[in-house]
């Protein structure tokens, strides 16, 4: 568990997304779909806290604005749909998700859908209901800044203060997870060390790369959670 989160809080702090693509499939796996995600939104609420700190006069608040009101439309309907679904369909459901935003943002898709208000609507919408339901909340906001035309660095600290929003939100609806003290140490331990890395690598890797990988172990772990919520489901 402290392995991946400290992965996910790498490239997180480097690209501005990754940490629920990357460590929210295992952590789902290890600790549950309720752990796993109340996990997930933990810490990269953390991480964006922590990125923000040095980042926030990047913020373009006018922006962000529709994408966090509509998220928050949204996140009731997540975390509804998180307390009443069998574990099996909640792994299954996370693990379609995962892999599906994996691919859809590895084929960068462009439509005129998701851009202008309409678009960040859009994106805090299907960010909102994700986050909470499944820890991912991030990818639909990337897609809408590509869209946009964003720079990278544009995208990294607007992507902090969603996900800062939403997460707050998605645990205000759900509760903290019930995890164990040496649970929340190792993690809290972990997301320290992968923003420190991060913070001390950025600028230093190219974002391309990172983000291939991003998808790539994403890709992964989501078919790996989607074949064991079938499994448990026979």
């Amino acid at each position: 568990m402290g392995v991946v989160v400290l992965v996910g809080a790498t490239v997180q702090r480097l690209s501005g997304m990754g940490f629920a693509l990357i460590a929210a499939p295992v952590l789902v796996l290890v600790l549950g779909p309720a752990g796993g995600v109340g996990l997930a939104n933990c810490a990269s609420g953390v991480i964006s806290v922590l990125g923000l700190a040095v980042g926030w006069r990047g913020v373009r608040a006018g922006r962000m604005v529709p994408l966090v009101l509509a998220a928050a439309l949204t996140v009731p309907l997540g975390a509804r749909l998180a307390a009443v679904a069998p574990e099996a369909v909640l792994l299954a459901t996370i693990g379609t998700v995962v892999s599906a935003v994996s691919v859809v943002v590895m084929l960068g898709v462009r439509a005129a859908a998701l851009r202008g208000v309409p678009g960040a609507v859009v994106a805090g919408a299907a960010g909102g209901l994700l986050n909470a339901a499944a820890g991912v909340g991030g990818p639909p906001v990337s897609l809408y800044a590509a869209n946009c035309g964003w720079s990278a660095r544009e995208f990294l600290p607007n992507a902090q203060f969603f996900g800062l929003a939403v997460n707050v939100m998605s645990l205000s609806a759900k509760g903290l997870p019930a995890l164990s003290a040496p649970q929340w140490t190792v993690a809290a331990c972990a997301v320290a060390v992968g923003t420190v890395a991060g913070h001390l690598m950025a600028g230093r890797v190219p974002d391309r790369p990172v983000r291939r990988l991003v998808l790539g172990l994403a890709l992964a772990g989501g078919l790996l959670t989607l074949f064991r919520g079938l499994a448990a489901g026979l």
